[in-house]
């Protein structure tokens, strides 16, 4: 990579999305890996609270499940309200200054929509810096004009152990409106190795403006 700040806002600006369900993914976006325990198994647990000015609120919660390369995750609400989804899928890390975090995954979609859905994840982080970004990609066999392309994605910078700011982007279709772009900006705080707690201020001052509360425990 040239310029690390520079590579990861231009990615940053080309990862926009869309989505039916307009959540938040599993908060992956720090360089911490979920707890780990004796026996290799990793699991993590993130509820994100969407609170909506004109729209009805919601949780989405996402249960993460790791065992060495084997990456599984439970979702609820994330590609539609009232619509549940099981992945499968690796997890595959690499580089030391400039860390890489790669999942590819395959998923099964269940609730007020039905169908099937490759996606993944990706971190890089350098330094302070963190880039995340996920996505989909939901395919309905029965009514391809369901079929859409989502994913978020955030640029953060760890300004303590404890601290990081950052920015926000997704596109989505929120409560099966039309779709739209949403931004702004990010404030996370650690409390220590197993909880994080993260505020997401989507559209600021605007008339759809959102506020995400995720709170993540890895145990």
């Amino acid at each position: 990579m040239k310029h690390p700040l520079a590579a990861l806002a231009v990615a940053l600006g080309l990862a926009v999305s869309e989505s039916s369900g307009g959540t938040a993914p599993l908060d992956v976006s720090s360089n911490d890996m979920p707890e780990q325990d004796e026996n290799g198994w990793e699991y993590s647990l993130c509820v994100s609270t969407y609170l909506e000015q004109h729209a009805r609120d919601f949780a989405n919660p996402t249960l993460g499940v790791d065992y060495d390369w084997l990456h599984v995750e439970a979702r609820y609400n994330y590609e539609a309200l009232k619509t549940g989804s099981l992945w499968f899928g690796g997890k595959f890390t690499t580089g030391d200054q400039l860390e890489i975090e790669v999942a590819p995954m395959v998923g099964g979609v269940f609730g007020d929509i039905t169908g099937i859905a490759p996606g993944y994840s990706i971190s890089l982080g350098y330094k302070a810096l963190v880039f995340f970004t996920q996505g989909e990609y939901f395919f309905d066999p029965a009514n391809q004009t369901n079929n859409f392309f989502y994913s978020w994605s955030e640029l953060s910078c760890n300004l303590a152990s404890w601290l990081k700011a950052g920015v926000v982007i997704d596109r989505t279709k929120i409560l099966g409106s039309s779709f739209d772009v949403r931004r702004g900006p990010l404030l996370g705080f650690k409390c220590n190795d197993h909880f994080d707690f993260t505020t997401y201020w989507l559209n600021p001052g605007g008339r759809e403006a959102t506020f995400v509360f995720a709170t993540t425990v890895n145990f």
